[in-house]
C-alpha cells in the first residue's frame, strides 16, 4: 500500500507541476463558470422568478389596459409604473402602450405595443413571447365575447374569466425547487464534469506516454514494486487530480458564483466521486493504447467535447432535440449531469442518484480491469 501511495503522490505532483494541467485544471474552468453562466442567464427568467419590466401607461387606456396587465403578472413580469421618462429609462424592460388602446381596438384600429430591452438574445425572445401570448389571450377573449354577442367591457372580461375552460394544463415542478437550471446553475457543474474528463484524458495519458518513451515504466519494472501496484498508483493519481480539480471548482462555484449545492451535498459528493473515478479508468486506458502524446490528446479532446456536448454539460439537454435527448442517457455525461441536476437543480431524494452512481462505478470498474491487462512498461 505505501507504494501504491507514493506513485499516486508523485503522480499528482508532477501532474499538477506541468503549466498547461494547471491551466486546464483551475484557470479555465472558472473563465467558463463566468462566461457561459452569464450568457445563459436568461434562458429561464430570473432566479425569483419576476423579470421587473417599466410600463408607461396611456392616457384614455381603457379597461384593456388593465387586462393586460393581469396577463403580464401572469406570465412571470412584475410590473413597475415610473413617473417620469427619466425613471423609465432606468429600467431594462420597458413597454409603452398607445394611448386609447381600448377605444382602438374596439374600433377595430391596428394598434401596436412597443416593447424594448436593453439586450438582445434568447432572454428577448423569451420576454416577447411572454408579452405576446398576454396580448393575444386579450385579443382571444375579445373574439370569444363578439362571436356570443355580449359588449365588450371590464365586466364582460370578468365573467368570461370565471368560466370553466374546457381545457386545462397542470404543471408541477419535478422537485422542491420551480425554476429549471439555468446561468450558473447549469454552467458550473456541466464545466465541472467536462473539464474533469478532458484534464484527466490529456494530462494523465500524455505522462503516461511520456515515461514510456523515456524508459521510466521499465526502471520503475526492474525495482521491487509489483505491475499491479505501478497500475494502481497511477490511478489513483489521477484519481485525485480529478477529486482536487472538482473540490475547487465546487468551492469557487459556491464563494463567487453564489452556488447553491443544495440539502444533497454529500450524495453530489459521492456522484463526483465516481465521475472522477471513471475519467481516471479512462485516462488509464488512453494512456495505455495510445503511441504518441498528439495521438492521445487529439482523441481525448475530440471525445471529451463530443460527450460534454451530447451529455448536457454545455446546455440544459430539455432543449435539445429528442433524439439527442435519448441518446444522453447511454452516455457517462448524461448519467453524471441527469443525476446533478436532479440532487442539485430539482433537489430530488438522494436515492435518485443511485443508478447513474451504478453505471459509472461499473464502468470505471470494467475499463479500469482491461486497462490494467493491456497496461505495458515499454
Amino acid at each position: 500500500m505505501r507504494q501504491i501511495v507514493f506513485i499516486a503522490v508523485k503522480q499528482l505532483q508532477y501532474m499538477l507541476r506541468e503549466k498547461s494541467t494547471a491551466l486546464w485544471t483551475f484557470l479555465m474552468p472558472v473563465v467558463f463558470f463566468f462566461f457561459i453562466g452569464n450568457i445563459t442567464g436568461n434562458f429561464g427568467g430570473s432566479p425569483t422568478g419576476k423579470d421587473i419590466m417599466a410600463v408607461e401607461l396611456p392616457e384614455d387606456g381603457g379597461f384593456l389596459v388593465e387586462e393586460v396587465m393581469r396577463r403580464l403578472e401572469e406570465n412571470g413580469f412584475k410590473l413597475s409604473f415610473p413617473e417620469s421618462d427619466e425613471d423609465l429609462e432606468r429600467y431594462k424592460r420597458k413597454l409603452i402602450l398607445p394611448d386609447g388602446l381600448t377605444d382602438q381596438v374596439l374600433s377595430g384600429v391596428e394598434t401596436t405595443v412597443d416593447f424594448r430591452r436593453k439586450s438582445d438574445g434568447i432572454g428577448r425572445q423569451f420576454d416577447e413571447l411572454r408579452i405576446q401570448r398576454a396580448v393575444y389571450t386579450v385579443l382571444a377573449d375579445l373574439s370569444v365575447l363578439s362571436v356570443t354577442g355580449t359588449n365588450a367591457d371590464a365586466d364582460s372580461f370578468a365573467a368570461l374569466r370565471a368560466m370553466p375552460r374546457s381545457l386545462s394544463m397542470d404543471v408541477k415542478p419535478a422537485g422542491k425547487r420551480k425554476k429549471i437550471p439555468t446561468g450558473f446553475e447549469q454552467a458550473i457543474p456541466g464545466t465541472m464534469v467536462m473539464f474533469t474528463m478532458m484534464v484527466l484524458l490529456t494530462s494523465g495519458p500524455a505522462m503516461l506516454i511520456f515515461e514510456r518513451k523515456q524508459r521510466l515504466l521499465w526502471r520503475l519494472a526492474a525495482s521491487a514494486v509489483s505491475r499491479g501496484q505501478v497500475v494502481a498508483g497511477k490511478w489513483t493519481g489521477y484519481m485525485l487530480v480529478g477529486l482536487v480539480q472538482i473540490a475547487i471548482g465546487m468551492l469557487i462555484g459556491s464563494l463567487a458564483f453564489g452556488m447553491n449545492w443544495g440539502p444533497n451535498l454529500p450524495m453530489v459528493g459521492v456522484l463526483l466521486f465516481f465521475w472522477a473515478a471513471f475519467c481516471a479508468s479512462l485516462g488509464l486506458l488512453l494512456g495505455t493504447l495510445a503511441e504518441t502524446e498528439k495521438q492521445a490528446s487529439g482523441i481525448a479532446v475530440l471525445s471529451s467535447m463530443l460527450l460534454a456536448a451530447l451529455g448536457g454539460c454545455w446546455w440544459p439537454i430539455e432543449i435539445t432535440p429528442d433524439w439527442m435527448q435519448s441518446l444522453a442517457h447511454l452516455l457517462p455525461t448524461g448519467w453524471t449531469m441527469n443525476a446533478l441536476h436532479r440532487l442539485v437543480s430539482f433537489q430530488a431524494e438522494p436515492a435518485g442518484a443511485l443508478p447513474a452512481i451504478v453505471l459509472l462505478a461499473s464502468s470505471a470498474l470494467l475499463i479500469g480491469r482491461y486497462a490494467a491487462r493491456k497496461f505495458r512498461f515499454e
